[in-house]
């Protein structure tokens, strides 16, 4: 399997990496993959190698991973305008674009502003609503740099694992955080808490999997229902073993789930 990681500069000004891996043949289904808050590609490591027969493109995005961090261009319409850059740089045209958390919430932005690049959603683990939610807000808007590992590490407890996650992935994650200035900490999250949800500006018509965890004690099962409802055809597959942090916990499950749902369409 071939893969590389090509460095991308963006009509949107600035410049990301973007791991490129799979089959490069015609047939291959283009994936693009768009990772959490706070994270990096990097948190996609379990799934790419579940993913065969797909060419898949993983970037970090903005103010996070090895991505450029300015100082601003951190609203949800930016940053899936940088999404929506990102296949602009790599010459394609539309991709399948499978989100992780609040990565699935700029996928449905990407599928509401551009939906013409979206071939079909894949939402892990993902909100139908961030506006005004201050959960960790204050906290994270205090952070100073350089930010402490014990804050970086202990920010994951926010999101209880129920199944036993490998210790290297573990120690990734907390990496990828403290790469993160922390106005990129703030920025983002205040970029996605502002913003009006996706679905309530406009109708996502892109054939859509949503996968979530019946233990998610972030993001609760009506509003999961209610995303659901308001995209026209999606499949809600319920986990119930499972917390917030899907692609973390079950990434076998993800990558058979979402095999299975495009083998179905096609």
């Amino acid at each position: 399997m071939d893969s590389e990681v090509r460095d991308l500069t963006l009509r949107t000004g600035i410049s990301v990496p973007c791991l490129v891996q799979g089959d490069g043949d015609g047939d291959a289904k283009l994936v693009l993959l768009l990772h959490a808050w706070g994270e990096s590609r990097g948190s996609f490591d379990r799934l790419i190698p579940l993913l065969t027969g797909f060419r898949v493109y993983a970037p970090d995005l903005r103010g996070q991973g090895e991505a450029d961090k300015p100082e601003g261009g951190y609203s949800l319409a930016e940053q899936a305008e940088d999404a929506a850059a990102i296949l602009d740089a790599l010459n394609v045209p539309r991709a399948v674009v499978v989100g992780s958390s609040s990565g699935g919430y700029v996928a449905q932005q990407l599928a509401i502003s551009h939906p013409e690049k979206v071939a079909a959603l894949v939402l892990v683990g993902a909100p139908l609503s961030l506006h005004g939610q201050t959960a960790f807000a204050d906290e994270v808007d205090s952070l100073t740099d350089p930010l402490d590992e014990d804050w970086v590490r202990d920010s994951l407890s926010w999101f209880p694992l129920l199944h036993e996650v490998p210790a290297w992935y573990i120690e990734d994650r907390v990496r990828d955080g403290l790469r993160m200035p922390a106005r990129a900490w703030s920025a983002i999250l205040n970029g996605l808490c502002e913003a009006t949800p996706p679905t309530e500006s406009g109708t996502i018509q892109a054939p859509t999997l949503i996968l979530w965890g019946g233990q998610d004690g972030l993001l609760p099962r009506g509003d999961q229902e209610i995303l659901a409802a308001r995209i026209p055809g999606s499949v809600l597959k319920i986990y119930p073993d499972v917390g917030h942090m899907v692609l973390w916990e079950c990434p076998d499950r993800v990558a058979e789930d979402t095999t299975a749902f495009l083998a179905s369409l096609g």
